[in-house]
Formats: structure tokens, C-alpha cells, sequence
């Protein structure tokens, strides 16, 4: 199966299949007689599971991880468990600012009078720096002492 086939099948780009040979997620693929990039069926399977693993969310480095583990015959499973909780408490602390940055949106949305004046709640909250942690935008508060 070419290139073309592969990234029709799997869901995923050319682009991404180079991609993940040019970093070794996917071993270097046969070529034709002509030149043209062949995959095998094992290779599809890889790659449909680095599509999932992307999918849920995980980075390029913990897929290596995943693969490896998937491959090892004789891994412990322990270890792809302690990968996924890693991951759950990645997106647990993602899921928690992301409803903060909600939270902040919606107490400045609720404050502005959304009419023709030139007040807005809105752009003083996010010049000052409304909802940030200290540490996500004390850049912004320099000189507004």
C-alpha cells in the first residue's frame, strides 16, 4: 500500500506518516521499484494505534513509550498503568484551568452591560489581569502597581 492508501486508511496525513518515520514512531517504510513509500499491514496497525494514543490526548514522547510497552511481550502492566494515570492527571490539571479560564470568562461576560457605551468589564478584567494565577500573567501587571 502506498502512501496515499496508508494515510486514506488510517485517517491520518502524509504529511504525519513522513512524520512519524523522520522520528522513529513508525520504522522506515520498503520502498518500491519506482521509490514510492510501501506499507504493510503491521505498519497500518502501528499507525492506527499512534492515531488512538494521539487521540487520547497523549504527547509524541509518551506514544514511544506506549509502543514500546505495546510491544514488549513482557512488560508489566504496571507500567502502561502508571503512563495512563500520568496522562489522567495531565488532563485532570488541564480540565481544572480550562474551567477556571471558563469560570473568569463568564463572572466578565456577566459584568458587561453589552450595550452601546464604551465601558467594557470585559477588556479591564483581561487588563488587569482578572482570573490569572500569579504566575500565568504577572508579565502583564509589570507597572500597574
Amino acid at each position: 500500500m502506498n502512501i496515499g492508501q496508508a494515510a486514506k486508511h488510517t485517517g491520518l496525513s502524509a504529511k504525519m506518516i513522513r512524520y512519524y518515520e523522520a522520528i522513529d514512531l513508525l520504522p522506515h517504510a520498503g520502498r518500491s521499484e519506482s521509490g514510492y513509500r510501501q506499507y504493510s499491514a503491521s505498519d497500518l496497525h502501528r499507525l492506527a494505534f499512534i492515531k488512538r494514543a494521539r487521540d487520547l490526548g497523549f504527547s509524541l514522547e509518551e506514544v514511544g513509550k506506549l509502543l514500546a510497552l505495546w510491544q514488549d511481550k513482557q512488560r508489566a502492566s504496571a507500567d502502561v498503568k502508571a503512563l495512563a494515570e500520568g496522562h489522567i492527571a495531565q488532563l485532570e490539571r488541564k480540565i481544572a484551568e480550562m474551567s477556571a479560564l471558563r469560570d473568569t470568562l463568564v463572572e466578565l461576560a456577566t459584568s458587561c452591560q453589552g450595550n452601546d457605551r464604551p465601558d467594557c468589564p470585559i477588556l479591564k478584567g483581561i487588563e488587569q489581569g482578572v482570573g490569572c494565577g500569579a504566575t500565568k500573567c504577572s508579565h502583564h501587571n509589570e507597572g500597574t502597581a
